[in-house]
């Protein structure tokens, strides 16, 4: 009934091909492009840090009133966590597949505002962050050090490699669009550490502990305020804001901290002791727990998710457009190299769907011809098939599909299989001159008897 509508009415037919091919053509530029279809459910993660604690710590501190707090939220499925003995806690929240993840971060973070007075306070000070982010690694960057041609060395280690990433490469990754999260790999950022001689606190009567509230209440930033600042008395001219030494940047002010101070007695004089007497203070990595290698030599890697529904081409061009322009600024003997990408398997992708639209353009042209022979009834899936292909993307962003090489694919190829399947209906609608053709006498020729031989046989 529709097919004899459109059939009477062509002009009609022909308004509503090309408003579907139009709305097709919008549609395809906002479908999301992934390497894998979005099959997987949506995830937020909870992060957390608590230095020098072991696993069995970090559990019962920190794991329990966190998970306690977010078991249960909104359409959540289930929960994985895992406790490391460097300190470290990762909370995973799996929902449902099709949940607003900009809610569902919100509700998480809602759950683990109410914990936060539960946990250690240097747990508070590290922070904790709950980011949503796809569960698969978009691509991974390198940076690498050259060779020093003098020393045979690389010029950079891995400390410096790894604090450059954080200060120049990370912040400008993190703000292109459709990026995600933006992790390390071999991380080891700039810390002050002070290795405490066990022995010589003995001796000393002191303890961990001692030395770590004394650097906690001297290494601060201290508002000192002002002088001559109103009200002032009659006479005063200058108002002075005073600086003050605030946080210490490097070994020697650190080595001069007081960690004690002994007064006088009958028999001991008066004394002081600093951290430099007890500890060794060194400008080293905040931690040591990975090592990143390329080929041998010093690298981070920074490894790059994208938004859940992003599309993966973009926002890698993005990437290597941004690694490029930062490039220019690098200094001499540092470069970067992408060793894992998956955007050139989905390039690939691509091209294998016009490949596979051209093929099925050809074959229902083929199939129509050898069995219909005629031009003429080969030129109308030729027609018909970009329109209903184009207009397939459109339904496909209504119902929020993704544009996955295999959805693409089996779309093409079941178009061809239908237009094949059609010939008999075609056959049927001009039962008259079909009927009048297979029982006619067939053709001379080889390949000019099969068509009409078939066609006979299917009007027994």
């Amino acid at each position: 009934m529709i097919s004899r509508f459109c059939i009477d009415r062509p002009i009609f037919a022909s308004v509503l091909s090309i408003v579907i091919t139009l709305a097709g053509g919008v549609a395809v530029f906002t479908l999301p492009v992934a390497q894998y279809p979005d099959i997987t459910p949506p995830t937020v993660v909870v992060s957390a840090l608590y230095p020098g604690a072991n696993a069995e710590t970090v559990r019962d501190t920190v794991a329990a009133p966190i998970e306690q707090q977010v078991n249960g939220v909104e359409d959540m499925l289930y929960t994985s966590s895992e406790s490391m003995n460097d300190g470290t806690y990762n909370l995973t929240i799996t929902f449902k597949l099709g949940t607003d993840l900009q809610m569902a971060q919100v509700l998480v973070q809602n759950r683990v505002s109410l914990a936060l007075p539960m946990i250690p306070p240097l747990v508070q000070k590290q922070g904790v962050s709950v980011k949503k982010k796809s569960p698969s690694t978009l691509m991974i960057v390198n940076l690498v050090s050259d060779v020093d041609p003098a020393t045979g060395q690389p010029r950079y280690s891995n400390l410096y490699l790894s604090n450059y990433a954080t200060i120049q490469i990370r912040d400008e990754l993190s703000r292109l669009p459709d990026v995600g999260d933006v992790t390390y790999m071999g991380q080891r950022d700039y810390s002050m550490r002070a290795w405490l001689d066990p022995a010589k606190l003995a001796s000393l009567n002191l303890t961990a502990s001692d030395v770590v509230n004394a650097i906690e209440d001297q290494n601060i930033q201290v508002a000192a305020g002002q002088i001559g600042a109103q009200p002032a008395p009659a006479g005063q001219q200058f108002q002075l804001t005073i600086s003050t030494l605030g946080e210490l940047t490097t070994p020697d002010e650190f080595g001069d901290m007081i960690i004690k101070v002994r007064q006088e007695t009958g028999k001991q004089a008066a004394s002081i002791v600093r951290l430099r007497d007890v500890a060794r203070i060194e400008l080293g990595a905040q931690a040591y727990g990975q090592t990143c290698t390329l080929d041998g030599k010093p690298s981070v890697a920074l490894s790059i998710f994208q938004l859940p529904g992003s599309n993966a081409v973009r926002t890698a061009q993005s990437v290597y457009a941004k690694m490029n322009e930062l490039k220019l600024r690098f200094p001499e003997g540092l470069d970067y190299r992408v060793v894992y990408d998956t955007t050139p398997f989905i390039h690939e992708s691509i091209v294998e769907v016009f490949k596979a639209f051209r093929d099925a353009l050809i074959l229902v042209a083929l199939v129509m011809l050898v069995f219909l022979q005629s031009w003429r009834a080969a030129l109308i899936p030729l027609v018909a098939v970009p329109v209903a292909v184009i207009g397939t993307f459109a339904v496909m962003s209504a119902v929020g599909f993704s544009l996955s090489i295999y959805r693409c694919s089996a779309w093409f190829w079941r178009l061809a299989s239908s237009w094949t399947m059609r010939l008999s209906l075609w056959r049927t609608s001009s039962a008259g001159s079909t009927k009048a053709w297979c029982h006619a006498k067939p053709p001379s020729g080889r390949w000019r008897k099969f068509p009409g031989r078939l066609l006979q046989w299917r009007s027994c």
